[in-house]
């Protein structure tokens, strides 16, 4: 187990490395450092001077990826690519183009972020699971037909529909709960109560239909037709059986929502005015601050490397078949 953990890290190197070369290109083809420059300094203050001396300030004086006028190594290693991306290894995130530390910001939003996205993931699991049961105990009857009707209608709904729909229905004309913001405390509870609700209704759409899809596939196995022969109820079969054997699938699908759980929702917190890492990212894409984008889609991109490692550890323990050498 230890040798197999090992080695998938070792294997997540060159996978970050290929994440953030491709990220870094891509940003630098669509911007340069003297756009950079100019998007900063501002117009009334853009000249050639300043975009030099900012440049040469904050490292963005060198070639993207290779040196030729030095030698040696320093030919990879005095470049923006190699002097911007090598300290991210070691934890080490930089400044922000407005000169506040990445990771300092990181661990101040870090806290929104995990208050909107944890509750919106357990209550989204808990309530997609029991809706997919139901419509399984009911397969092939009116309930479970109108139920993944109402299924598709709500996964063919855009995010922004509920969230817009939310806050004019719940903040604006019952006042129930503030439109938008985020307060410490016992009051942040004000603020993240309708995100949550939001998050989970937006979601019992697209995760009931796949749940209930596993199910359904469980049903038909051999097992299931020894476990009624025996004189098992339907509801022992699939609360007791079906469900344990299908949690394989779920935990696979459950690895795409790590990353969310730390990065936080772009489109949920832009619009609540959430101070987490989903706005914080939007911020910095709006600012073309590329150190920030740069260090989330790191963060990103390491977080769904180790969700992919702990869902294939979690295997063994609802299947003790499975075994990792």
């Amino acid at each position: 187990m230890l040798a197999y953990v090992v080695r998938r890290l070792l294997y997540a190197l060159p996978i970050l490395i290929g994440v953030n070369l491709i990220t870094f290109a891509l940003f630098f083809v669509v911007n340069t450092p003297d756009d950079m420059a100019r998007m900063q300094l501002g117009v009334k203050r853009v000249t050639p001077e300043a975009i030099t001396r900012w440049k040469a300030e904050r490292g963005y004086d060198r070639p993207l990826f290779v040196n030729d006028e030095a030698s040696g190594v320093a030919v990879f290693s005095e470049t923006i690519f190699f002097s911007k991306s090598i300290r991210m290894f070691v934890g080490d995130f930089g400044r922000a183009e407005d000169g506040r530390d990445i990771a300092r910001e990181i661990v101040a939003r870090m806290g929104p972020s995990l208050a909107i996205a944890l509750p919106t993931f357990v209550l989204g699991l808990l309530v997609s699971v029991t809706f997919a049961l139901l419509l399984t105990f009911f397969r092939a009857t009116y309930l479970d037909f109108w139920g993944v009707v109402l299924c598709v209608a709500m996964m063919s709904i855009s995010g922004l529909f509920y969230i817009i729909g939310g806050q004019y229905l719940i903040s604006k004309l019952w006042k129930l709960v503030p439109i938008s913001g985020y307060g410490g405390g016992l009051d942040a509870w004000k603020f993240v109560i309708l995100p949550v609700v939001i998050g989970v209704v937006s979601g019992i759409g697209s995760s009931t239909r796949w749940y209930r899809t596993i199910f359904i596939e469980e049903i038909a196995r051999d097992y299931v037709r020894t476990a009624r022969a025996k004189g098992l109820s339907e509801a022992a079969v699939l609360f007791r059986h079906v469900l344990r054997n299908a949690l394989i699938p779920i935990l696979t699908g459950v690895v795409v929502v790590i990353p969310l759980l730390f990065m936080g929702s772009l489109l949920t917190e832009s619009f609540f005015g959430i101070p987490g890492l989903g706005s914080y990212t939007i911020d910095a894409i709006n600012a073309q601050d590329f150190a920030v984008v740069r260090a989330m889609v790191f963060i990103g991109s390491l977080l769904y490397i180790v969700g992919l490692i702990l869902t294939d550890l979690s295997y063994t323990l609802v299947d003790p078949r499975i075994r990792f050498d």
